[in-house]
């Protein structure tokens, strides 16, 4: 049972929008909420066990997850159970492959993201190695995402919980997405094994109109659209549990 929640928030300036769903959604829940600021974090200054809940940017989850001794999840933003939902190629390179390549003159542009935990540089279409080097000082080894370029006329975040489509919204152009192509994804990552117990993962409309996967986005640091409170704390909240059930016996309460 969770008796406290920590939520990060510096004491000055705005909230961000998820803290303020989950302030909203836990206060509802009768769940008492402490502040706390990354610095905290790192220094291992919070109470945290397995009663507390604990919310934040993913460098915040991280230390909390370090603390507690819950092994960190990798990325798995394109499951594998979900590849024909692509409908466009999608590999992994390095940086300094991508870079090689593009400086032949001879290859497309191609979107390329970090596909490691620690990200050291925003999503990109590159059209050139120019492209690359505006990236500054990342190193060329570092393992990447790359994809074919598509025109997405609208994207979608689908939000799910124990499988189940809890609520859809749009944050780009106006396509009508195929509810029955996400609920068949949604199911087969289900199937899968590999889910999260609550996730979002991203649709999009394609030039063509179809709809395909854009990404997958595990639930404990997941960015918020036009989601009520309730649902978002459900979903965060539930995602935190089962991650607490994974906490090492060496990590006890971390204080």
């Amino acid at each position: 049972m969770i008796t406290t929640a920590f939520l990060q928030y510096a004491g000055s300036g705005p909230m961000r929008h998820e803290e303020k769903l989950l302030d909203e959604g836990l206060w509802r829940r009768g769940i008492p909420v402490r502040y706390y600021s990354l610095k905290r974090v790192h220094r291992r200054q919070l109470p945290l066990g397995p009663d507390t809940f604990i919310a934040g940017d993913m460098d915040a989850m991280h230390g909390a997850m370090r603390q507690l001794g819950i092994p960190v999840p990798e990325p798995d933003d394109y499951p594998e159970s979900l590849r024909a939902f692509l409908r466009r190629r999608v590999w992994t390179s390095t940086l300094g492959e991508v870079e090689r390549v593009l400086e032949t003159g001879s290859a497309p542009a191609v979107f390329v993201k970090p596909a490691e935990r620690r990200k050291g540089f925003t999503g990109a279409v590159c059209y050139s190695e120019r492209d690359i080097a505006a990236l500054g000082r990342v190193s060329r080894r570092q393992r990447v995402w790359c994809s074919e370029v598509v025109r997405w006329d609208a994207e979608y975040r689908v939000y799910v919980i124990d499988g189940g489509v809890v609520t859809v919204d749009c944050y780009a152009g106006s396509a009508p997405l195929d509810l029955t192509v996400v609920e068949s994804a949604v199911a087969a990552y289900g199937r899968s094994g590999t889910a999260p117990s609550a996730y979002g993962i991203d649709f999009g409309v394609l030039a063509s109109g179809a709809t395909a996967l854009v990404e997958a986005n595990d639930g404990y640091a997941l960015g918020a659209y036009a989601i009520a409170a309730d649902q978002y704390t459900e979903l965060v909240l539930r995602r935190w549990r089962e991650l607490l059930g994974k906490a090492e016996v060496s990590g006890g309460s971390g204080r």
